[in-house]
């Protein structure tokens, strides 16, 4: 019996979801507003402007969202506009990414711009405010001469 550490849970992820048959696909010439909720494999070549959950999403390089995006695996050639959380994310050459970007994984090739916060990390991890330093005064320890 094999035991898979997290890596190898998200590589195989990564697997399935390129083998995967595309179930639903926005074409090129098609805009669609508002919320977007599917499972399996979609493809968006047109626009967006919504939020969108699902299993696997491959935006091409025509494809733009503008809205938040959760999912378990986003493959990026496209325009992005919005929060990503996802498990895998793989952010192709010709990708534009603005907004928030929360992975498990992350990849990016050369070429791709990212733009805004981004966490990727494998375990979570609670978000500390900043706070201000603590300065230690040194303090003269040297006795009086009077």
């Amino acid at each position: 019996m094999a035991i898979f550490n997290k890596k190898d849970d998200l590589a195989q992820e990564a697997v399935k979801a390129s083998k995967e048959a595309i179930s639903a696909i926005i074409s090129k010439d098609m805009r669609v507003t508002g919320e977007i909720q599917f499972k399996g494999k979609a493809r968006i070549d047109g626009t967006v402007v919504g939020n969108i959950k699902g299993e696997y999403l491959v935006l091409s390089e025509s494809g733009k969202v503008e809205g938040d995006l959760v999912l378990d695996s986003l493959l990026c050639h496209g325009h992005i506009e919005g929060n990503i959380q996802a498990k895998l994310v793989t952010a192709q050459s010709s990708s534009v990414i603005v907004g928030k970007l929360v992975a498990a994984n992350l990849t990016v090739e050369s070429g791709a711009t990212l733009e805004g916060e981004i966490q990727a990390s494998t375990k979570q991890k609670e978000i500390l405010p900043k706070t201000k330093p603590n300065i230690i005064e040194k303090k003269d320890t040297k006795p009086d001469k009077n």
